[in-house]
């Protein structure tokens, strides 16, 4: 147990009480008939509520829990990322000491060393699966599954564990703001999917990508990308080192970069002509679809904030 900062505990204790909130209202709505699938929106409300709660005992439990928590969630993710992606029989040997990159991932988190933690999967592994898969001594399929295979490892291990380096990352005169800096991460990621969605469904005429993602228009992309930016100017300085100023220009990059992270997942699913990564959330799909602009927020926060203040 750990004596995390008061903005953290305050913060998880309003996340709780609008969950709370949402939870009721939904109910409400649900009885009165004014939700057209209300068992869809409570299942998913269902579902945050595990969510929320795994990630809250795991900051109550100290940095080891949350960084434990974040592994399994890289390992889950992988395995999903696998099954609906298809390799090759020849390769599960191969895709064994994939999975064996995740603990010597984390555990490089857990103990700050940031120049093997940085190289380690895009270098180190990437030469030494791609030899291991040469000697399976099978031609056919090769650079699919070679690329199939690193591609999969930056997206749900390498991209992912930057969320777990916040915490052990070293910030000067700050004292333990990891997990202030994790919790802006997945609130404004988080936040910023929501409220594309929202200013959509509300106000959305022109697509972006339509042959990717009929559902993303240019009012969602960027009413999501002014009300998170918004929102990261006055959440940034209560519970980061971040000033207003490094907080609009945090905000403005977790928006750009969660938009790509959902489209670039979604193009994803339509190539392999399904709609869901998985079932593991009810109501969310499978755990990609729920971190799929995570995977592309956290790498570009983690530097952007070791730049400015490491």
């Amino acid at each position: 147990m750990i004596d995390f900062a008061a903005p953290v505990a305050k913060t998880m204790v309003l996340v709780l009480l609008f969950l709370l909130a949402a939870h009721v209202i939904s109910f409400v709505l649900a009885k009165l008939g004014k939700i057209t699938k209300p068992e869809e929106l409570l299942l998913r409300l269902r579902s945050w509520w595990w969510i929320i709660g795994l990630l809250f005992l795991s900051i109550v439990s100290g940095h080891t829990a949350s960084i434990v928590l974040f592994g399994f969630i890289s390992f889950l993710a992988l395995k999903e990322f696998l099954s609906i992606v298809p390799t090759r029989h020849s390769d599960r040997r191969v895709i064994f000491w994939a999975y064996m990159t995740i603990p010597l991932q984390y555990y490089l988190v857990s103990i700050n060393w940031y120049g093997m933690f940085i190289i380690f999967i895009p270098i180190y592994a990437f030469l030494v699966l791609s030899v291991r898969m040469v000697l399976t001594g099978k031609n056919s399929g090769f650079i699919h599954s070679v690329g199939v295979l690193h591609w999969g490892m930056m997206l749900t291990v390498y991209s992912v564990s930057h969320v777990a380096y916040l915490l052990v990352l070293p910030l000067g005169d700050e004292v333990d703001s990891g997990f202030g800096l994790m919790l802006f991460l997945i609130m404004m990621t988080q936040m910023n999917d929501v409220c594309q969605y929202l200013f959509g469904k509300l106000l959305g005429r022109r697509k972006i990508i339509p042959a990717v993602s009929p559902n993303k228009t240019w009012a969602g992309f960027l009413g999501g990308l002014a009300s998170v930016t918004i929102l990261a100017a006055f959440l940034g300085p209560f519970l980061t080192p971040m000033d207003h100023k490094y907080s609009i220009m945090a905000g403005f990059i977790i928006g750009v970069a969660g938009f790509f992270g959902d489209v670039t997942i979604s193009s994803v699913k339509r190539d392999l002509q399904i709609k869901d990564s998985g079932q593991l959330l009810p109501g969310h799909g499978g755990l990609l679809d729920r971190i799929d602009s995570l995977m592309f927020t956290s790498p570009l926060f983690f530097h952007y904030i070791r730049y400015f203040y490491s």
